[in-house]
């Protein structure tokens, strides 16, 4: 399977409680809900269609925490987020959490490059990850983020948690798709090409 990442940024690089402010309030952080106004039918349509695809799920622990006390009360059949949610394979790499409800939920605490890769090899097209910055970012410092889905709002809010932090791995992606919501949320998807190439000017 392909690792794909699903991501909301505002337009100076944060990712930190894209949902409300209750989501990520660590380090102070005031700003939560920035996404909110934007949620418009272009992004339903878009993250449905994205979701659509998965055959499972890798969440961060504070991204499952969050879903598993929502989506799992969704249980209307015709919703294709929730049903999607649900059902397919779920797996967290945590040190913290000891046991997980939802269901179809397999935490994993060996060593993350090993257990990521392990899950690439399984049959299937897209292992999806959604928001879990701490891990997003962890793993594009291993360079095991193929494919990534940049979802960038327009708004900056000077302070957070940013995906894109000293140590990432030097990567060239190449654009594959690009377009605009109604509300002004710019839709990127990039595929991992491999070592960046340099030159001079």
């Amino acid at each position: 399977m392909k690792l794909i990442l699903t991501t909301f940024l505002t337009l100076d690089g944060v990712y930190q409680a894209p949902g409300g402010p209750e989501e990520d309030p660590s380090g102070g952080f005031e700003h939560g809900g920035w996404s909110v106004p934007y949620g418009d039918e272009d992004f339903g349509r878009f993250m449905t269609d994205v979701i659509g695809r998965a055959d499972a799920f890798l969440l961060g622990r504070r991204t499952y925490e969050i879903f598993a006390s929502y989506w799992p009360k969704v249980t209307d059949p015709a919703n294709p987020i929730a049903t999607r949610l649900n059902e397919l394979p779920k797996y967290v790499p945590t040190g913290t959490l000891a046991s997980a409800d939802w269901a179809n939920t397999k935490l994993l605490g060996g060593d993350l490059a090993e257990e990521v890769a392990a899950l690439k090899e399984q049959d299937g097209h897209e292992l999806q990850i959604h928001g879990s910055g701490a891990l997003a970012g962890a793993l594009l410092r291993l360079g095991l983020i193929d494919t990534m889905h940049l979802l960038t709002f327009p708004v900056a809010v000077g302070s957070g948690k940013r995906l894109f932090v000293p140590g990432v791995q030097p990567t060239a992606f190449t654009l594959t798709e690009s377009r605009a919501t109604a509300t002004g949320v710019v839709l990127n998807s990039y595929e991992r090409l491999g070592a960046p190439t340099y030159g001079s000017y």
